[in-house]
């Protein structure tokens, strides 16, 4: 039986070509994704989600043809109306990956005496209040010669050694946050460099005490943030997920 308005008999479209569907949109959006990524023109997820859905009307033209000559009752298998629903979906899902995208990482780390404190679930939980996202967490111990390579920009200074020797001293809480403004905000809600003059609420200000047990540490700048997360994380320890709070974080009205 073939419907009307149409040379097309719907027992062509079954699960087969369901699956093709899926898989052409899917690779569509990917491949414009990754574009937008490399570019050094940002993409808006709209644009993205509605190049994707005219590349899939483009291919399964004669699909959409169909469709629109007849009625939903006729597809009581409800297969077509969730292949229609694909580039809404694509759309959702990119423009979160697009915004993803746009977020900054930072490197911060629970030095050996916040460790040795107990202050792991303290320090974590302002981060997750604040509203930013953990993207890798990992407990180590670093060699003298791993904590120069970190601190090599102060090789120089008299107390370069010592500092050294802390920080290879015991376990450190190496961690990389992401979320808007992350690195500069990150540094407020740490607090100065030394406690003592550090405000009330920040981390060091409300935790720690003299300039030489400060109990953390955080990138100064969006430089520094990419070569201490390439020191510390391979790629492959680097998380890239949607986190469904984000919508109430970022949400635009």
């Amino acid at each position: 039986m073939r419907l009307e308005g149409s040379s097309v008999s719907p027992r062509r479209f079954g699960p087969k070509m369901s699956y093709q569907i899926c898989r052409s949109a899917s690779r569509a959006a990917r491949s414009l994704l990754s574009f937008s990524k490399s570019s050094p023109v940002l993409f808006d997820g709209r644009v993205i989600a509605a190049t994707t859905a005219n590349k899939f009307r483009g291919r399964y033209s004669t699909l959409f043809s169909l469709y629109e000559s007849t009625s939903h009752k006729r597809w009581s298998d409800g297969w077509f109306s969730a292949a229609l629903a694909l580039p809404a979906a694509v759309y959702m899902l990119e423009d979160k990956e697009v915004h993803a995208a746009e977020l900054e990482r930072t490197f911060i780390a629970i030095k050996p005496d916040g460790v040795q404190r107990g202050l792991i679930s303290e320090i974590i939980s302002r981060f997750e209040r604040k509203g930013y996202k953990l993207v890798a967490i990992k407990l180590v111990v670093p060699t003298k010669e791993f904590a120069q390579q970190h601190y090599h920009d102060l090789k120089e200074r008299p107390f370069f050694n010592g500092l050294c020797d802390f920080l290879s001293s015991g376990p450190v809480l190496a961690m990389v946050w992401e979320g808007e403004g992350v690195i500069t905000y990150g540094r407020k809600l740490i607090g100065a460099t030394d406690p003592q003059k550090s405000e009330p609420g920040t981390i060091r200000g409300d935790l720690a005490v003299i300039v030489g047990r400060n109990i953390i540490h955080g990138s100064d700048g969006p430089e520094t943030a990419k070569d201490e997360i390439s020191l510390w994380f391979s790629p492959s320890e680097l998380v890239s997920y949607v986190n469904d709070a984000e919508k109430w974080i970022y949400g635009v009205n």
